[in-house]
């Protein structure tokens, strides 16, 4: 394997340019951050670059990539393993678009009425929400979990029962009978491309004939930046969903901000092939609007960076290695070592990479260091490797590095068109607000919510922190420093950045906690609830919903005093906690359909083993 050291970035425009020329292998545009400090302390950002005009709507594109390149790939997937690849190109992609929007039209849906996709990512679902959008129809794409796991279906009903579809979809009725014949379902036409259920079910093909006497251009020309393409739900902090009204404008200007942040996309069609769920903003709308912008090639990877399913991921990076990935960390750390002992398999996925892109949390260093040892021995020198920042509600890119830099952790700078607020604390940890046009209006019948979320400058309140990488020189970019909703007081008014105790916990007790939660809001001392990895629950006996094996609890103990031993101060010290012997409760909205626990609900559920967490004398109790 080749060796070679990686300098960090310097700073400064010409010397990082100097550095990207020796190390980068794709165009690159430098950062440049105009800011204003305010008289209230509040600092603004804005990017020193225009932003282009954007198409009107997601039509536009298909359009003009059907005319330009109709013979090109735009969409593939492998539906069955071991079988060969089902590949659209743009001219078919166009006229299957088309007749799918004409049967909608036909059926009488309009800008008024929604769709509900209860299935996962799919070559089908993906022409049915382009069709939607194409005519105006808003589509509501929900996690599968929702409909595949009984104690899910609350969530479910609830979604149904708030936006009242006209026509629901999935890929295999037999699979999702279940979530069909729930009566939050009856009168709805249900599509499914294949399968059976208790109930009647139209073929996705029937869809695929169209509608004749429809006047498809009319009601095309009807859909522009502010009609309603996608209903997105996020469940924040609550158990109940909060639906993001995403409009054309709002996809279309964040693809034209990414165009002017990332120029060498317009260099030659992208490709990618992508896991990424769509009922998630950053797969659905970030990953497959930038292929369809840039007349690229989605390849669907029906894999998952978890268990077996990542063998599926890894045979599809293979045979479709694409010119940019996107990953989750978690994803990244299996591909790295997955290729470890695999030098030819590194340089096929790799020797085409002009982008290395991860999002949803931190990239531990070891591990992008491990990809700039692959992309180097593929490729002799390093594609671009970035990640960014935003939210379902910014549909998503605010904040993006689209330079060079050498490290993990850093979010960027702000994209063209974006205003960022920054209001610090005394740290100068700041909290991070938001203004653009790709900022969504509201939440979907949900006004008490809307008008919480925006400040009287009309600045959306994200929750998260940031901090300057060099509070002198903007354009090194922002770190991502948590989550301000989920800091607390300890009763002695000194403030815990519960998001960054947090990760250190879960460092500190790998391979005992798969997650922890930060507790101590007005008590003396931060506690923590720990639920464990499988091996460690096994351990030990349970009290009353906790685990109290000595055995366990000596090596948690063990562990915490030495991450205190490195921190000083009440706010940064974890001087007890407690094992739970119940996992997070997906069917009680512990956890997110992100798969991220929602705090203030295992709190309120489990109040009274937060009791116990600051009783002295109880036999659960890790005292630190």
């Amino acid at each position: 394997m080749a060796t070679f050291e990686i300098e960090a970035a310097p700073a400064g425009v010409e010397a990082r340019a100097d550095w990207a020329q020796r190390h980068t292998l794709t165009q690159f545009l430098p950062h440049k951050v105009l800011r204003e400090d305010r008289a209230d302390g509040s600092i603004l950002l804005r990017s020193g670059y225009d932003l282009p005009e954007p198409v009107a709507n997601t039509g536009a594109w298909l359009h003009e990539w059907a005319e330009k390149a109709p013979y090109r790939i735009a969409v593939s997937e492998r539906p069955v393993a071991g079988m060969g690849w089902r590949n659209v190109t743009y001219a078919e992609l166009l006229e299957q678009v088309r007749a799918v929007a004409a049967a909608l039209v036909g059926r009488g849906l309009g800008q008024d009425d929604t769709i509900a996709i209860l299935s996962g990512n799919g070559l089908d679902h993906l022409i049915l929400s382009l069709a939607a959008q194409y005519v105006g129809v808003p589509v509501v794409p929900l996690a599968e979990q929702y409909s595949l796991i009984a104690e899910a279906h609350a969530r479910l009903t609830y979604v149904l029962d708030k936006v009242k579809p006209r026509l629901a979809f999935v890929d295999d009725a037999g699979r999702y009978a279940d979530a069909l014949c729930l009566p939050e379902l009856n009168g709805v036409e249900v599509v499914a491309v294949r399968g059976d259920a208790p109930r009647p079910i139209t073929p996705f093909s029937e869809l695929l004939k169209g509608s004749a006497g429809v006047d498809l251009d009319a009601a095309h020309a009807a859909v522009g930046p502010d009609t309603l393409a996608k209903i997105l739900f996020t469940s924040g902090s609550s158990s109940d969903p909060k639906g993001v009204l995403t409009t054309h404008r709002m996809m279309c200007v964040n693809q034209a901000q990414l165009a002017a942040a990332l120029p060498f996309l317009a260099d030659h069609a992208p490709r990618i092939t992508d896991w990424l769920p769509w009922n998630h903003v950053f797969g659905g709308s970030h990953n497959v609007n930038m292929m369809l912008s840039h007349g690229g090639t989605l390849t669907i990877d029906n894999g998952k960076p978890t268990g077996p399913a990542f063998a599926t991921t890894l045979k599809n990076r293979t045979d479709r290695p694409g010119t940019l990935a996107f990953n989750v960390p978690v994803g990244w750390k299996m591909i790295v070592e997955a290729l470890a002992d695999k030098p030819d398999l590194r340089r096929h996925i790799f020797k085409e990479q002009q982008l290395l892109f991860y999002a949803g949390a931190s990239l531990p260093q070891d591990v992008w260091e491990g990809l700039e040892r692959y992309c180097f021995e593929a490729r002799g020198g390093l594609p671009l490797m970035i990640s960014s920042w935003g939210l379902t509600e910014t549909a998503p890119a605010c904040v993006i590095v689209h330079e060079p830099i050498g490290r993990s952790g850093v979010i960027g700078v702000p994209v063209p068109g974006v205003t960022v607020k920054l209001i610090p604390d005394a740290e100068m940890r700041c909290e991070i607000r938001v203004k653009g046009p790709n900022v969504m209006a509201g939440y979907f019948n949900d006004p008490e919510r809307t008008a919480a979320a925006f400040d009287d400058e009309g600045f959306f309140i994200t929750g998260d922190a940031v901090r300057f990488v060099d509070p002198e020189n903007a354009n090194r970019g922002l770190v991502f420093d948590g989550r301000v909703s989920e800091d607390f007081k300890l009763e002695t008014g000194t403030w815990v950045q519960a998001g960054k105790l947090r990760e250190n916990a879960l460092k500190g007790l790998s391979g005992i906690a798969s997650e922890v939660v930060v507790c101590g809001h007005d008590r003396g001392e931060i506690g923590l609830f720990i639920f464990p990895t499988a091996g460690a629950a096994a351990e030990g006996e349970v009290t009353r919903g906790a685990i109290t094996d000595a055995h366990l609890m000596a090596r948690i103990e063990e562990r915490l005093r030495s991450l205190n031993a490195h921190v000083s101060g009440s706010a940064k010290r974890i001087t007890r906690a407690m094992v739970l012997a119940e996992p997070p409760s997906l069917k009680d909205h512990e956890i997110t359909d992100k798969g991220s626990l929602n705090i203030k609900k295992i709190l309120t559920r489990r109040a009274d083993l937060l009791e116990r967490l600051y009783d002295n004398e109880d036999p659960a109790l890790i005292r630190v």
